[in-house]
């Protein structure tokens, strides 16, 4: 004898079954939307109790909640440094970048890779615009031993050479003079100043520089040497910004002036360029592929733990 099916309400199946318990696909399928359905229902409930609680209560009210982000989940990292700590102040005063700190005045070479194409050589014109007492130099057939050689002698304080690859802009390399370190960087998402809606002309002042959210012992000597390239007096009359925002190792280039409306209301008129970093490696000395003694060489396995950040 043939049992006739029951018709189970898709209620009650929600508190019976799992959805992994349900052959037909259908049902699964019916299951899983009402489960779903249910948590947001109950977890906008329970956001909705705990915000009339704390408007009753003030302070002594439960706290709001932090979202989880990936910054938030981030990886407990022993290098990550306390700017109040004596033992790093006493590392910083010693470091490559001391005499800059001190007063010195940046000087900074620009050239690119040999041969290079229309777009290489645009995004390396930008660098003196941006940069207060900075030069590009077409590279001709010299090698980079020479160039930095070329630079100390004539008291250059960094040198940033911009590599292309068929094409496309693809590295930036800053060897900080006289005696390194030296960083490579991957670029991308370069968008020019005239490609930017609504973009403003760049003046000769000195600019502001923001260096955002480098964290750790590396992060700082990469926040460092980008500090070595702009003034430590800039010309706030010029009302210009450069900000390099670290997210997840990922460093950002945005430029901006301040526009005031007001005493008390400031709008930014985005400049340009922008584009995104990635630090590949990080060497003492000067460029030397060789025998080069690195500091950071990113590798693909790296990027495994997305919760897992160098800087």
């Amino acid at each position: 004898m043939v049992k006739p099916k029951q018709n189970i309400d898709p209620e009650e199946a929600v508190v019976r079954h799992t959805p992994h318990d349900i052959k037909c696909k259908a049902r699964r399928v019916l299951l899983s939307q009402k489960l779903r359905a249910q948590r947001k229902k109950a977890k906008e409930s329970g956001r909705k109790e705990r915000q009339k609680e704390r408007q009753k209560l003030g302070e002594d009210g439960p706290a709001a909640q932090q979202p989880r982000t990936i910054e938030s989940m981030r990886v407990a990292d022993d290098t990550i440094v306390d700017e109040e700590d004596p033992e790093y102040q006493d590392e910083i005063e010693l470091d490559e970048f001391s005499k800059y700190f001190e007063g010195k005045e940046p000087k900074t070479c620009i050239t690119t890779n040999e041969k290079p194409g229309g777009k290489a050589v645009g995004f390396a014109k930008l660098f003196p615009r941006i940069l207060p007492n900075a030069e590009y130099f077409p590279r001709q057939h010299f090698e980079l031993s020479e160039i930095v050689k070329f630079c100390k002698n004539r008291d250059y304080t960094d040198l940033i050479v911009v590599n292309e690859d068929k094409g496309e802009v693809n590295t930036l390399m800053i060897c900080h003079l006289p005696d390194g370190p030296t960083a490579l960087f991957k670029v991308t998402s370069i968008t020019m100043p005239d490609k930017i809606p609504g973009g403003g002309e760049m003046t000769n002042h000195k600019a502001e520089l923001i260096v955002n959210n480098f964290t750790t012992r590396l992060g700082h000597t990469i926040g460092r040497m980008f500090a070595s390239l702009f003034p430590q007096e800039p010309n706030f009359r010029g009302r210009r910004v450069c900000t390099l925002h670290n997210q997840r190792d990922f460093i950002f280039f945005r430029q901006h002036r301040y526009m005031f409306e007001s005493k008390s209301k400031a709008n930014l008129q985005e400049l340009g360029p922008r584009f995104t970093l990635k630090l590949m490696s990080l060497q003492h000395g000067t460029f030397d592929t060789k025998s080069g003694e690195y500091i950071h060489l990113h590798k693909a396995g790296m990027d495994v733990d997305r919760k897992k950040f160098v800087l």
